[in-house]
């Protein structure tokens, strides 16, 4: 139900929300960290306006990049009883304004809106001669989308493509990137379309020409509330002074240190230089990560601490949750290892309590998924791909397997490796990867993977034959092609922006990946370690990064894991799916308040797991209770008391004080089994009972590999 005064909207926020909440004048500037409740502190803010009587609804106008983004803001504020807040997209807000003025003061009806540019970027493609594959027309539909976004004119492409170090698409030069551009502009005049950054052009050219619609439009906005402003680009800046005038009436919020689409034309300087632009500005900033254990928020800022270059205008987060698993960084002998180990890892949380739905496997390119995809089949965890399309079911796959199969009924003959390379050769593919990113180095991953499992199967069947890797191709694709409904999450990195898990896995992490080859500039470096932190910081309870010495068993180990995580671990093993390592070495994890996430010095302090002046969050006489008999049970087990509960387990349930076998299973830590084995005893002590003896029914407490995790504290 809707707060009925606007006060009550307050009472749920943090000194730093209620800040922002309160401020209704602008203009105002959010740096707000991940996890810190951005959403929750401008939505308030819109609230409370309206409900003191500063705002009227209809005239705030609240924009972000994504529908699903928009949808929850929308949502967000009709439950905060502040229906009728127009919150929608830049392409939204801007077509409703185009539709509405285009008949009044262009004349005739606004052109048809392209759903899609590719057909129109492979018919200008094909004019010029240039190659209209699939991967490259998306490539080059991608840069005719940044042109438009940076606002750089047609004629300047080669300077301005020089200048942010960016190569052209498809090996192709900028004269003839050039030639494209005018020549899409000449087939869109043909057809009478616009795309999608025509919306936003048009628009600011109608507000910019025309003085009726400028002042229609600011006279229905009043205020203008921007989110995740350090992905904005130049084109969108340019819409949003031209609704904003000269007022300053604006709320901007976003985190330098997300900023991960500057290859798209996404530019965090608008959002550092805000304050300059807008003398006056109030600066907030959120600090308080609400979403991740101490843990995940400490990887996450020794990350960005350690860089030569720090983004400039972030926050440092400080952790607000109980303490949870230590941050685990792990190195495998091989690729294999890597995936099989990962995949047993995530089926042994789903074994102990976590829905597969909180797990995710995040890796820097779609080509990577093959090995998680196989492995988590193989272990009989179902898994869903988000943002792309399972491995098998790409086109480049597809297309690679039939000529596969054609060529194993032809001749069946000669070195598998060098078969299916030359068979991959006649589809374009070679073992130089393409520089750059795009469609067509995805394109590249995909078919570069195949060489790969052609290599794995002679290094487990030397004497394999062409029939036999076609026939491997089929099983592998056969078992991944089993219709999920829950399942762990597989995604890119970029991908993963805006979302969550609680367990996160961050494979592949070694030079050439994570930064991956192709960033060669400082400014490019420095986004694949925010890309990084985006993905450390998508994980609330457990976070593991990842990596392979080598990339075929028996293969010689001689990759080196990311240079970002240089400094963030005490030491580093090889291990295989059975959890074997060598080399280990392990440091104490520096004790940190509950309550606040600050260190905590003395004695008194860490044995509270508290700063001593502030608040207990739970029940700390339960949670003495509950720790005397975990110490009971670990000692009859002769198991480690972590084995039994984890602190962060404890004071979920002091916390929580379940009451009954739904309510325990529903705290952070406690599974189907652990429900069994220690139900009875826990719900008895959180009644205020006591528990019987440990040993009294024998029971005996599973071991696990936990004590083998590198500490990277």
């Amino acid at each position: 139900m809707p707060p009925l005064d606007a006060d009550a909207l307050l009472e749920t926020l943090d000194p730093e929300q209620r800040e922002v909440a309160t401020t209704l004048a602008g203009p105002v500037c959010v740096l707000a960290g991940a996890g810190t409740g951005k959403t929750r502190a401008i939505t308030s803010r819109i609230a409370y306006g309206v409900h003191s009587g500063v705002y009227v609804p209809q005239r705030v106008l609240a924009v972000t990049f994504t529908a699903r983004a928009a949808g929850e803001m929308r949502t967000r504020l009709r439950d905060l009883g502040a229906a009728g807040v127009q919150a929608r997209t830049f392409h939204a807000a801007a077509l409703r304004q185009l539709r509405y003025f285009w008949p009044r003061h262009v004349g005739g009806e606004l052109p048809t809106l392209l759903d899609h540019k590719a057909a129109l970027v492979a018919e200008s493609a094909g004019r010029l001669r240039l190659p209209t594959d699939r991967p490259t027309v998306r490539d080059l539909a991608a840069e005719i989308e940044w042109v438009k976004l940076t606002l750089t004119d047609r004629d300047d492409y080669a300077a301005a493509a020089a200048k942010a170090a960016r190569v052209p698409p498809a090996g192709l030069d900028p004269a003839t990137i050039t030639k494209l551009l005018s020549t899409y502009e000449q087939v869109k005049r043909d057809r009478t379309v616009i795309d999608f950054e025509d919306v936003l052009l048009y628009t600011v050219a109608l507000l910019a020409e025309h003085r009726q619609v400028s002042d229609a439009v600011r006279s229905q906005y009043h205020h203008l509330v921007v989110d995740e402003f350090q992905d904005v680009s130049p084109l969108q800046k340019a819409l949003l002074d031209q609704w904003l005038g000269d007022r300053d009436e604006i709320c901007v919020v976003g985190d330098p240190h997300q900023t991960i689409y500057t290859f798209a034309g996404a530019s965090p300087a608008f959002l550092t230089s805000f304050p300059q632009q807008h003398p006056g500005t109030r600066v907030v900033r959120l600090v308080r990560d609400y979403r991740s254990t101490p843990q995940v928020v400490e990887l996450a800022n020794r990350l960005l601490a350690a860089s030569p270059r720090a983004t400039r205008g972030g926050v440092e987060l400080q952790a607000m949750r109980p303490p949870g698993p230590a941050a685990e960084l792990r190195e495998h002998a091989d690729e294999t290892a890597e995936a099989a180990w990962v995949a047993a890892r995530i089926a042994e949380l789903i074994r102990g309590g976590l829905p597969a739905s909180e797990a995710a496997v995040l890796f820097r390119t779609n080509g990577q998924s093959q090995a998680y995809e196989q492995a988590l089949a193989e272990a009989g965890v179902p898994y869903l791909l988000r943002g792309g399309e399972r491995f098998f079911d790409r086109p480049e796959v597809r297309e690679a397997r039939l000529l596969l199969r054609g060529a194993a009924r032809s001749a069946d003959a000669g070195d598998l490796r060098s078969t299916v390379r030359a068979v991959l050769s006649g589809s374009g593919w070679n073992e130089s990867p393409p520089q750059g990113g795009g469609a067509v180095r995805d394109r590249w991953e995909s078919l570069a993977a195949l060489a790969r499992l052609a290599d794995d199967l002679v290094a487990a069947r030397p004497d394999a034959a062409l029939r036999d890797f076609v026939a491997e191709l089929d099983e592998r694709a056969d078992a991944q092609h089993a219709p999920t409904v829950e399942g762990v999450t597989l995604a890119s990195l970029h991908a993963a922006k805006g979302l969550e898990w609680d367990a996160v896995f961050i494979v592949g992490a070694t030079e050439g990946m994570i930064p991956i080859t192709y960033a060669d500039t400082v400014e490019a470096v420095e986004e694949e370690r925010r890309l990084l932190y985006v993905g450390v910081t998508r994980a609330r309870e457990r976070i593991t990064i990842t990596w392979a010495a080598a990339r075929t068993p028996g293969g010689r180990a001689g990759r080196r894991p990311s240079r970002f995580l240089d400094g963030l671990h005490a030491g580093r093993r090889a291990s295989g799916p059975d959890g074997t390592e060598r080399g280990a070495r392990k440091r104490r994890t520096p004790a940190v308040c509950r309550v606040c996430g600050r260190a905590l010095g003395s004695p008194v302090a860490r044995k509270l797991g508290r700063c001593e002046d502030c608040p207990s969050s739970y029940d700390e006489g339960l949670f003495e209770r509950l720790r005397e008999w975990r110490a009971e049970q670990a000692k009859a087990a002769s198991v480690p008391a972590y084995v039994v509960f984890t602190d962060a387990t404890l004071v979920a349930l002091a916390e929580a004080r379940p009451s009954t076998e739904r309510e325990l299973l529903a705290v952070s830590g406690v599974g189907r089994t652990k429900l069994e084995r220690y139900g009875d005893d826990v719900l008895r002590l959180c009644a205020g009972d006591s528990a019987p003896d440990a040993a009294a029914d024998g029971t005996q407490v599973p071991t696990d590999d936990s004590s083998k995790k590198i500490d990277c504290t």
